[in-house]
């Protein structure tokens, strides 16, 4: 019964993923193209203070925007386990409700309210501003507003899942022993939801860190992340070699994260067994 969904997977992901992989170790044609001669010298390029400096640029924000995102997307989550049951799907619905627009749509919206002349400007107007508009589109802080706006439901569910899974028994004891809220949630709830923030986190991190259309878009070009680097090196410089060893050194980053988070909830979930048990 797997046998389509494995053949399916490898066909469209593990050997286009080859094919990349050894594609970085070719050289780039004089007039662009590959030359099939044998190097590693795209792998030391990478590291180049240039290359490096726009990685950690992406790591930083994509940091950024991880951080925002589970700021938000806790509480959010919070809320909505603390609703009543019959509530419960009416607001999951609404969170994951931008997923019904296009990815594109919803981060041209952005544009519309961070313009010069956008609804946030003009709303300053009305509420009595007089002095410049703000420069609030084509800059670092637009990019992690699109990034967060646009990942936000997925670390909605993943903490929502955490915490609805969370044993009531034990917030329950620990009210019972004295502890009040705020020490209840910071010494149970958190922990115990971990693996959910870890998981959310991890999620947006990956797919930040790799974007390049939200800082095309919102960015206005005035700053590189990861994903454009690798963007141009294969549609404008014609760098394909190059091109697929940045591209292999992130997905390297990415797999590396999702092994360790995978490691922590195993590890987590092997020491909560052995609590109950014990």
């Amino acid at each position: 019964m797997a046998l389509p969904a494995i053949a399916w997977l490898g066909l469209f992901m593990i050997v286009p993923c080859l094919i990349v992989f050894a594609y970085a170790f070719l050289t780039r044609g004089l007039y662009g193209g590959v030359e099939y001669t044998l190097t590693s010298e795209n792998f030391a390029r990478v590291f180049d203070p240039l290359y490096a400096k726009i990685f950690l640029t992406s790591v930083r924000i994509a940091g950024l925007a991880t951080l925002f995102a589970i700021l938000i997307a806790y509480p959010a989550a919070y809320a909505i386990c603390l609703a009543p049951k019959r509530m419960q799907p009416i607001l999951l619905f609404f969170a994951v409700l931008p997923f019904w627009s296009n990815y594109l749509i919803r981060t041209y919206a952005w544009i519309v309210l961070l313009n010069r002349e956008g609804l946030i400007n003009n709303l300053l107007r009305w509420l009595g501003y007089d002095g410049e508009p703000l420069s609030l589109l084509y800059s670092e802080g637009a990019v992690i507003v699109g990034l967060v706006y646009n990942y936000l439901p997925f670390v909605i569910l993943a903490i929502y899942s955490s915490l609805s899974r969370l044993n009531g028994d034990l917030i329950e004891a620990s009210r019972d022993l004295g502890a009040g809220r705020v020490r209840t949630f910071l010494r149970v709830t958190l922990p115990l939801t971990m693996p959910g923030v870890a998981a959310g986190g991890v999620f947006i991190f990956v797919l930040s860190i790799g974007n390049f259309v939200t800082p095309a878009l919102l960015g206005g070009g005035r700053f590189q992340m990861i994903g454009n680097l690798v963007y141009d090196q294969f549609l404008t410089a014609n760098d394909w070699p190059f091109g697929a060893a940045l591209g292999m050194v992130l997905i390297a980053v990415m797999i590396g994260l999702l092994l360790l988070q995978a490691r922590a909830s195993a590890r987590f979930s092997g020491e909560t067994a052995e609590a109950k048990h014990g």
